[in-house]
């Protein structure tokens, strides 16, 4: 089995990891109703996608 001969440095081991970090969902605004939703899904508010009605929603 293959054992390392020296111990990995912070430095080093933090290079590796640079690209590990997660990033924040994006959020886009609904062009009917001003709700923030997510991308290139149906808006939960109005039930508006792509300029059509998609889903039914409750009239308060």
């Amino acid at each position: 089995m293959a054992v390392p001969k020296k111990k990995t440095s912070k430095a080093k081991k933090n290079m590796r990891r640079s690209h590990h970090a997660l990033t924040g969902s994006t959020l886009a605004t609904c062009d009917k109703c001003g709700a923030p939703r997510r991308p290139h899904r149906v808006c939960l508010a109005c039930g508006d996608y792509n300029g059509k009605q998609v889903l039914a929603t409750e009239v308060e």
